[in-house]
Parts: structure tokens; sequence; C-alpha cells
């Protein structure tokens, strides 16, 4: 019941889709679709997330993130990625969560698709929006040292400049900020502000997980990429190293 609490402040879509208004005869069939239908696969999207993602081919488009998951089993969690919380969002991506332990059974030409979850959370970046401070810390406490491969099939936002109307172009393969600085400090402002979240007193209540954390693979990926000066956190370091 506690993974179904809904978020704090509302994200409408930041794009309008291209197309003319639902006709009625379309609404007709929607209705009689929903009263007629299952949505099995759908209904079981329980859990919501809120965090960003760099693009790994373009490190400045940045986007915000909301996702809708099922834990489908212990080390494995499916998840569809929207441009905001409310009837309107958009859906602009997938992300596959897995454990470590699965992780580390991935053939190597497969992990260069996974990015490491440590630094999102010991951040404070990444968020429950709507859940009590124990259940979020709970929930993320289990996806410590877990991975996650994401792709955005929708430039739906980006710095907050204007997105694309339609789907367009091939996929981006989607990263983790693993230093301060890599994230636009204005986006994660924008969402405090927006959504009710204080992300710097989230980070000092997680610095009890930084003991659990491990080396992940894919920290050091894109530093090279990032302007400015980057600060490494505690608790998050390459496997590489």
């Amino acid at each position: 019941m506690l993974l179904t609490a809904c978020g704090g402040g509302n994200t409408s879509s930041r794009v309008r889709e291209n197309g003319a208004p639902a006709s009625a005869e379309t609404k007709a069939l929607e209705a009689g679709a929903r009263a007629l239908q299952s949505a099995a696969p759908v209904k079981g999207l329980d859990i919501y997330l809120d965090a960003f993602h760099p693009m790994a081919d373009d490190v400045q488009i940045q986007m915000e993130a909301h996702h809708y998951c099922r834990q489908m089993n212990e080390d494995f969690a499916q998840c569809v990625l929207f441009d905001g919380n409310t009837s309107d969002a958009k859906m602009n991506g997938i992300e596959y969560i897995i454990s470590e332990r699965v992780f580390q059974t991935l053939p190597a030409a497969e992990r260069k698709y996974w990015h490491p979850h440590n630094y999102e959370i010991l951040s404070g970046e990444l968020v429950a929006p709507g859940l009590p401070e124990a259940a979020e810390k709970a929930l993320l406490r289990k996806k410590m040292n877990s991975y996650g491969k994401t792709w955005h099939v929708w430039m739906t936002d980006s710095h907050g400049k204007a997105g694309d109307s339609l789907p367009l172009g091939e996929p981006h393969l989607a990263w983790s900020f693993n230093r301060d600085g890599e994230l636009d400090a204005a986006m994660l402002r924008d969402r405090d502000m927006r959504m009710g979240i204080d992300s710097q007193k989230k980070r000092q209540d997680r610095q009890d997980m930084v003991k659990l954390a491990k080396p992940q693979s894919g920290v050091d990926r894109l530093k090279d990429k990032f302007p400015g000066t980057l600060v490494s956190i505690p608790g998050v370091t390459d496997a590489g190293k």
C-alpha cells in the first residue's frame, strides 16, 4: 500500500503531441475497451520513482524521468518512463533495473549498456515521491549497487528547452549522473521546488547507506564529457579502480 502512494507536486508534460483531438467515436471505443479488456501488465506499475538522465551520446541532453515500475522479482524490475506524472504525460522511454548479482552474470559486451545507481541514491537525486521517508529509504536501500538499462525514445525535454512534438529519430541510451556538477543544478532546483522535495536533506539522511556501497561499473564512463568541476561523493567509485 505504501508503494502506491501518490506523488507530491504534479508535473505536466512539457510537449503537446502532434495530432487532432480525439473524436467522440475514439473516446467511445476507449471507454468500451476499459470496460471489457484487461490491463494486467500495466496495473502492476505501482512504484513511482523520479530521477534524471544524461544521454550517453550527448551529456548536454539531460532529462527528468518519471519512472512507473513493477518489481518482477527480487533481482529485476521494469519501468515505463514519462515526462510528467499527470494524465497528459508522454511515454518517452523504458528502464530495466537489475541487482548487482544479476549484473555480474552479464557478458562484458552487454555490461556497457547498464548504468550504476549508487550516486543517484546517495546524492538524494533519486526519489520516490509521496512515500514516507522511512518507506522511501527502505525501497532505495534495496536498490543499492543495482544497475539500469535505459532507452529514451522521445526527446520531450532537455534543460527546459522545447521538446519534439513526436518521438523522432533513433533511441538514445541514457546513463546516470555519478558526480556533483554533472546534473544541471537548475533542473534539480526546479524538480525539488515543484514537488516539495529537499534533495540535500535526503542526501544527509542516506549517509548511513554509504557503508553498503560497492564499486560499480560505469561510474567513470562519461566523466570526461562534462564541463566544469566535478566532485566525487563517498560510496561512489568505479569498479575499475
